[in-house]
């Protein structure tokens, strides 16, 4: 996926820990696309979305495995062809929503610790997510459906958020309603 290194190359980071994070990722990338999969035990790019409705409310999900309230979003696919198209796909997949419009500018990029399940045949243990975040604006009427991966889906507006939340949901909200 060539693109990961011209979309964060181009992007013009959102806040000073954006912008670390964006120069971060753009070294892991050095590793070629192995750090797009999860057999880059030391990190790996995911791609997620801040779905965000008319009404200025976002669609959080209750990760089903780790118990906590974030925005949709995941690993990158070999069938991806963009960053963009994957945090799409995933927000599509996670949200039931169809019809989702994605801005293709990231607005925000996170590194966090994580215990994902390894690739096949790579050994089980600590990595970091290095997560290009993008806004996905949702469609008037839209019925969310909450999938597998989740426990639960809800919308929320920025002063009433539920608990407990995954760190770096709250960065994401200036840089989105900024766009809408």
């Amino acid at each position: 996926m060539p693109d990961a290194v011209e979309t964060l190359s181009r992007w013009r980071a959102t806040s000073e820990a954006a912008d670390l994070a964006r120069k971060r990722t753009l070294e892991l990338l050095g590793a070629g696309p192995v750090a797009l999969t999860r057999a880059h035990r030391a990190g790996h790019v995911t791609a997620s979305a801040l779905i965000v409705d008319e009404r200025r409310r976002v669609l959080l999900c209750l990760h089903g495995r780790l118990g906590t309230w974030m925005q949709v979003g995941g690993h990158c696919e070999a069938a991806d062809d963009d960053l963009a198209g994957a945090a799409l796909r995933e927000a599509t997949e996670e949200s039931g929503i169809a019809g989702l419009r994605l801005d293709p500018d990231p607005i925000d990029v996170d590194i966090h610790a994580v215990r994902c399940a390894p690739a096949r045949g790579v050994p089980a243990g600590p990595s970091y997510h290095y997560d290009v975040r993008f806004l996905a604006v949702c469609p008037a009427g839209a019925v969310e459906q909450i999938s597998d991966e989740s426990a639960d889906l809800a919308w929320f507006t920025a002063d009433k958020l539920p608990a407990p939340l995954a760190d770096g949901v709250v960065q994401q909200f200036a840089p989105a309603f900024a766009r809408m």
